[in-house]
Formats: C-alpha cells, structure tokens, sequence
C-alpha cells in the first residue's frame, strides 16, 4: 500500500476515568458546571467586548478571541467526555478521532500563540505608550491574531496527517478522555519514535520559547511599573498584566506538566487530570479573571445588562 494509511481500526476506546468508578458521577456534576460557567462566562466577554465602544482597543481585541477560542477549546473535548462519564461504552470513530485531534491542536496552538501576542500587546503599551498606538493599530492587531491561526492551523494539520498516516491494526484502546496526539501514537502499529520526537521540539517550540518570550517581556514590563511616579497608574498597570499572568501560569502549567515530563503508567492518571486543567478549568476560570480583575469589563456587563433589564 506504499505511504498510503493502512488503518484496520474503525473506532477507538476510551478508558478515560473508568478506572475511577467511585467518581464517574461526581465527575460528570462538576465538569457540566465548569463547561456551562465557561460557556457563558466567554460567550459574555466576547458579546461585551464586541458591543461596548469603550472596549474596542487592541487588548479587547485580543481578549475577545481569546474567549472566543476558549469556548472552541473547550468544546471540541468536554461534550463528549460527558457523554462518556455516563456511558458504559467510551468510544469514538476512528474519523472522529482524526477530526478531534485536528481541532484540539489547531485551537490549542493558537491560543500559545494567542497568549504571546498579548503578552507583546502589554509590553508595547507599558514600555512604549508614545508608539502604541501606531504599533498596534487595527490592521496590526488582525494580522497577528491571523498569524496565531495560521500557525495553528499548519500545527495541527501536519501532526494530525502524521499520526494518522500510519497504519493502526492493534489495540483500539487509550488511556485518555479525548484522542490526545501521544496517547493515540500508542495504538500504531509501527516504530513511531520520529513523531515523539517530532512531539518533543513542537512542545518545546509551542510551550517553552513563548513561555520564555512571555517572562522576558513581564521583566520588562515589571521594570517600567516600577519607575512609574504614580502609585494609582502603577496599580493599574499591575492589575491588567496580572490577569494575564494567572492565565498564562494555569495554560502553560499544567500542559508543561502533561508534555514535558517523561511519560510512566503511574503518571498517566496524574496527566488526566492535570489535562482537565488546561481543557476544563482554565477555559471556565479565565473570565471570571479577566471579568473580576477589570473594571471596564465590569463595568461593561453592568451597562450591558441594565441596558437589556430596564430599556
């Protein structure tokens, strides 16, 4: 069949928290509450940054696709290891899989992607406020929001045609909740060292160097917070880059976790659920963060809302 996928499987197992039975349910109750909040907590953002005039500057902007994306992110795993969690048959079709796969990569990547930029939003507007508004004009900030996909896009499609162009005629079952690249990787039936290597530099590449790239622009920032004269401006300057920062420190923590670590078979339960984290929690908690920590938003939900009660 030459370079041609030579699959024999139809559909994949999952084992995701079956070993857990005790907790099937507890499970269930709590991630439906954290996909529901982060359902509604980033449709919210999005809606209030798009309608609210005050709000549409670069950082917004950002924000706004950003939440956009965590409600994609989010999606593209949590509804089916719901369905799951109460079902007693976990599998997916070996396409779906292939599909699944794609869009958790494409919206994971860009959102690495995504976090850099803003970072780089934050240390333009603090370091350099004279230049910030010809640096990050509209026809900028579109372009590098459209970088952050299209380096998303290209991740997610040559890791996906990678993994799945390799024949599959073993075992049918991972140890996962959702078809994540390594676990998947497991069940070929060919040497597949290239791709873990291959798996190894994308993590390094898409996790540390930003993740460097976004400390090193903090140590700048930090910097010029501290020379500020006054004490009110060094507050707000804290207080919209410390978001920012517990979002980066939850995103990047746990999928460091997950990616960096050499992998064993006592660890792997400990992978779920730090893969929770990055799938689950860090979507619902970024717009209670951002929403919170910031009283334009704040401010811009109230508006919203009064506007739609009283009108």
């Amino acid at each position: 069949m030459g370079k041609t996928n030579q699959s024999c499987l139809t559909e994949v197992v999952f084992l995701g928290f079956s070993d857990f039975q005790e907790l099937q349910v507890l499970l269930f109750v709590l991630v439906l509450l954290f996909y529901v909040f982060a359902l509604l907590g980033n449709t919210l953002i999005v809606i209030v940054t798009l309608v609210d005039p005050a709000l549409h500057t670069p950082m917004y902007f950002f924000l706004r696709n950003l939440s956009f994306l965590e409600v994609c992110y989010t999606s593209v795993t949590t509804p089916k290891m719901l369905v799951d969690l109460l079902s007693e048959t976990q599998t997916i079709s070996f396409v779906g899989c292939g599909v699944q796969m794609f869009f958790f990569l494409l919206f994971a990547v860009t959102e690495c992607s995504l976090l850099s930029i803003m970072a780089y939003d934050r240390y333009v507007a603090i370091c350099n406020p004279l230049q910030y508004t010809l640096r990050m004009n509209r026809r900028a900030c579109t372009e590098l929001s459209a970088l952050a996909w299209t380096i998303g896009t290209l991740v997610a499609f040559s890791h996906t045609v990678s993994t799945f162009t390799k024949p599959f005629c073993g075992a049918n079952t991972i140890r996962h909740f959702f078809c994540e690249m390594v676990a998947v990787l497991t069940l070929a039936s060919t040497d597949t060292h290239k791709n873990e290597v291959s798996i190894t530099v994308l993590t390094v590449i898409l996790l540390m160097v930003p993740f460097l790239l976004i400390l090193l622009s903090y140590v700048f920032i930090i910097s010029n917070i501290l020379k500020m004269p006054s004490a009110e401006g060094r507050r707000k300057a804290f207080s919209t880059c410390s978001s920012h920062l517990i979002v980066v420190s939850l995103f990047y923590g746990s999928g460091t976790f997950v990616y960096m670590k050499p992998s064993s078979v006592h660890s792997q339960s400990k992978e779920r659920f730090f893969s929770l984290v990055y799938t689950v929690l860090t979507p619902t908690v970024n717009p209670i963060i951002y929403s919170l920590r910031n009283k334009e938003v704040k401010s811009a939900v109230r508006k919203m809302i009064s506007q739609k009660v009283f009108r």
